[in-house]
């Protein structure tokens, strides 16, 4: 598994929104956690939704809150957002946005709807398992192919705009999984953490 702290983000926002991930993602980073997506959404007069996760997949509500506390003064002070808004921080659910090379290194194996920017194979939208990661591309096991489309299709990275895991069984019982290690690798380093204070 690749470095994923410093790992770029292959899908970037534009305009407000890129301003907004280029204000707050070295707080993040600092802090060992990654930005996923920031979208300005038009509900309750202005939300600013800032999606996160820690390096290692994880998100629960303290981490939502610690990172809620850190980037608001900073936002506070470049003012990137010229009105009144609400901000929101959340995980990016199991359903995520797969925004890094690492994402789908991580859920290979799973279901992925995703968008390309260019025509692939002749459509821009797609719906399959992922078979293949390299440092180029995904390979998916396409579930709907009309006659004359490839079943497996290699999408460049470089074509990707928009991809989303689809919430499936199996793919609730492997993020639970993850999220289960995840949790018990932080409880034995806090526990030797514990043991080297006790000796000292």
């Amino acid at each position: 598994m690749p470095q994923t702290d410093s790992e770029p983000r292959l899908i970037v926002e534009t305009g407000l929104e890129l301003r907004v991930a280029e204000i707050i993602e070295p707080v993040l980073t600092s802090m060992d956690f990654r930005l996923v997506r920031v979208r300005m959404l038009n509900q309750n007069g202005a939300t600013l939704q800032i999606m996160a996760e820690r390096n290692d997949g994880t998100m629960d509500v303290e981490g939502c809150e610690e990172v809620s506390m850190a980037i608001s003064p900073v936002l506070d002070v470049e003012d990137p957002i010229d009105r009144e808004y609400h901000l929101e921080v959340s995980s990016p659910g199991i359903d995520r946005p797969m925004v890094r090379k690492s994402d789908f290194e991580r859920w290979n194996g799973h279901i992925v709807k995703c968008e390309t920017s260019i025509l692939v194979d002749n459509r821009k939208r797609f719906r399959g398992k992922i078979t293949d990661v390299t440092s180029e591309g995904f390979t998916i096991d396409r579930d709907q192919v009309a006659d004359g489309e490839t079943q497996h299709l290699l999408i460049p990275f470089t074509a990707l705009s928009e991809g989303k895991l689809v919430l499936t069984d199996e793919l609730i019982r492997d993020a639970l999984r993850a999220d289960k290690a995840a949790k018990q690798q932080a409880a034995n380093q806090n526990d030797e953490t514990d043991e080297h204070t006790d000796e000292e």
